[in-house]
C-alpha cells in the first residue's frame, strides 16, 4: 500500500515548477501502478501549448476555470470544476486558464517525476515504459 500526503509531498523533490504551471507528483513510475498521479496548479492567465506524443493523459479539474482547446479540430470547451478531459488520441492542444486551475492528472505510461514539457509541449518517454501492473 502507497500512501503520501499532498501537503508533505509539495515541499520535496515531487514538485515540479516551469513556466505556468508546478505540480506535485504523487506516484510516480517507480511506485510500479502503471501511471502516474499528480495535483497540478495551472497559473491565472497561461497559456499552455501541449502536445502528449508519448503519454496519454486524463485530467479532473477540482477547482478554477478555463478552457482546453483542440488544435487539430479547433473545438474549445470550458473547463471548471467537475470537469475532466482524456486526451485520448494524444491530441495537440491548447490549455488557458482564467483563474488559477487546480487539477487532478493521469499518465500513462507514467512519468519519473523530474520531467517538463519539450519544445513541442511532449513529456520524453522513459527507457522502458510500463504497460501493466504487475503483482
Amino acid at each position: 500500500m502507497i500512501v503520501r500526503s499532498y501537503h508533505e509531498a509539495k515541499d520535496t523533490e515531487r514538485r515540479v515548477d516551469s513556466e505556468g504551471w508546478h505540480s506535485v507528483r504523487l506516484l510516480l513510475k517507480d511506485d510500479g501502478m502503471g501511471f502516474s498521479f499528480h495535483i497540478t496548479t495551472i497559473h491565472k492567465g497561461s497559456e499552455l501549448k501541449m502536445h502528449y506524443t508519448n503519454h496519454v493523459e486524463c485530467v479532473y479539474c477540482i477547482s478554477g476555470d478555463g478552457s482546453i482547446e483542440n488544435l487539430a479540430t479547433g473545438d474549445i470547451f470550458e473547463i471548471r470544476p467537475g470537469v475532466m478531459y482524456a486526451l485520448d488520441q494524444h491530441d495537440d492542444h491548447l490549455l488557458r486558464a482564467n483563474t488559477e486551475m487546480i487539477t487532478a492528472c493521469i499518465f500513462n505510461p507514467p512519468v519519473t517525476g523530474r520531467e517538463v514539457h519539450d519544445e513541442n509541449g511532449a513529456y520524453p518517454l522513459a527507457e522502458k515504459p510500463a504497460s501493466s501492473v504487475e503483482p
